[in-house]
């Protein structure tokens, strides 16, 4: 059902999120008929700009274009959206630094839109655990907790999504999906790029914060959460802060790439990490004993994600006398060609019993024809109607900090060559990942 009658403001509509990203996906929901008018998309920013003027810095249609205004700063804002029109859905989207948005939530409730209006907030949710509890804090004092939108644009990939799909859709694989069947699991995110133009805010964070304890997470909280009672977002919310509230980080192995000290905006002594590899324990019934590994860096070898579910072994015997029978494998490729692969073993041809591996696997590119929306395009279409399945709770947000908090830039901090995979410290036994780059491709 198409959302009528809204108004979206955007807070910092003159910087990069709004041209690259923002505006793009409003205008593709605009073609695709999924917002309709009567609709206002106003910019603000510190920036003086006339509505043509602002409307000129975006490559969109001219019948979207038409609904863009523009007005400079935060006073007069509500007055200035009131002219045009009263709408059902009004939504402020605050691409801003992370440190302004507890002043800037107050400066929108006290401009009047605290009442009707959902506020978007992009991550970092805080820099610890105790920032994040100030945040939250600060935010509950202007808005209602229902009315705050984290965004974690990882959520709203449809490879990600299809998850929940996967573990609930398919009665095949739940019964499996548990420490009895499951030896380890293994998230990969790897960068074959640096930090690029991100240096200063990536020198402060670092590869555990900018990835680990928000994206990584929560793709972790979808695949080991139990199953929800429906699929109503408090009910999911209330699984995943179930799996961050037993979740456990055992260890934590930190690395940095050459040269990157030398990078722009980054401290020449810094000892940010660029690269991480963390063992993780869930202590459920479901889950206890089966070990959970993360690998992430940027100025890798190459540029994917993906998550390998690897179940245990089969006995010595029939098929596996000697031992050397592969393994079940389940591989979630998340980006950048979305499929899943399951590993099995077949007979080859031929009158003797001879074993080998085979693939069967599923990609998005073959089964689907129609254009896969961009991630921002489904947060905000889901913000318009309200629905906050794909957003991250404040409870979420302060739990998974609480959980790395202790190995936040600690422990040694080993070098490796840009274009390379560092050798494991922790796990010795990751999947070769790289071997599936060719699948979905």
């Amino acid at each position: 059902m198409s959302v009528t009658n809204a108004a979206i403001v955007i807070l910092g509509a003159s910087g990069d999120l709004a041209r690259r990203k923002l505006v793009p996906a409003l205008a593709r929901l605009w073609q695709r008929g999924e917002i309709r008018p009567p609709l206002v998309v106003m910019g603000s920013g510190r920036t003086e700009f006339t509505d043509e003027s602002f409307r000129s810095r975006f490559e969109v249609p001219a019948e979207f274009a038409a609904c863009m205004h523009y007005h400079q700063g935060l006073t007069g804002l509500r007055t200035a959206l009131g002219q045009h029109g009263q709408f059902q859905r009004v939504i402020v989207f605050a691409a801003l630094p992370p440190s302004t948005y507890g002043d800037t939530a107050r400066q929108l409730a006290a401009e009047g839109f605290a009442e009707d209006t959902s506020l978007i907030i992009e991550k970092p949710f805080g820099y610890d655990h105790d920032s994040a509890v100030r945040l939250n804090r600060e935010l509950a004092a202007s808005f209602d907790e229902s009315r705050i939108y984290r965004i974690d644009h990882y959520l709203a990939k449809e490879a990600v999504q299809n998850i929940l799909v996967f573990r609930f859709a398919n009665s095949l694989f739940y019964p499996v999906w548990n420490n009895r069947y499951v030896s380890s699991i293994q998230i990969n995110a790897c960068e074959d790029i640096g930090v690029g133009e991100r240096g200063a805010y990536f020198d402060k964070a670092g590869i555990i914060r900018d990835m680990v304890q928000n994206h990584l997470t929560q793709l972790l909280c979808l695949l080991t959460m139990e199953a929800p009672v429906s699929l109503d977002a408090e009910d999911i919310r209330t699984q995943k802060l179930s799996v961050l509230k037993t979740m456990r980080v055992a260890a934590v192995s930190r690395g940095q790439y050459e040269g990157y000290r030398r990078e722009r905006n980054v401290a020449p002594d810094s000892t940010t990490e660029t690269y991480a590899e963390l063992t993780l324990a869930i202590d459920t019934f479901r889950w206890s004993g089966t070990p959970i590994h993360i690998r992430v860096g940027k100025a890798l070898n190459r540029k994917g994600t993906e998550i390998g579910f690897t179940f245990r072994e089969l006995p010595r015997l029939l098929f596996n006398r000697d031992g050397d029978l592969p393994p079940n494998r389940i591989v979630f490729k998340i980006q950048p060609a979305e499929g899943i692969v399951l590993d099995l073993s077949t007979k080859t041809p031929g009158g003797e019993m001879r074993v080998t591996g085979t693939t069967m696997t599923f990609c998005y590119r073959d089964a689907f024809k129609d254009e896969i929306p961009e991630a921002y395009q489904r947060l905000l279409l889901d913000a318009l109607k309200g629905d906050r399945t794909l957003f991250v709770s404040a409870d979420e947000t302060e739990s998974s900090w609480k959980a790395y908090e202790p190995f936040l830039d600690k422990g040694e901090l080993r070098t490796y060559a840009p274009g390379t995979l560092p050798p494991p410290v922790l796990h010795k036994e990751w999947i070769d990942f790289e071997a599936y780059g060719s699948v979905c491709a």
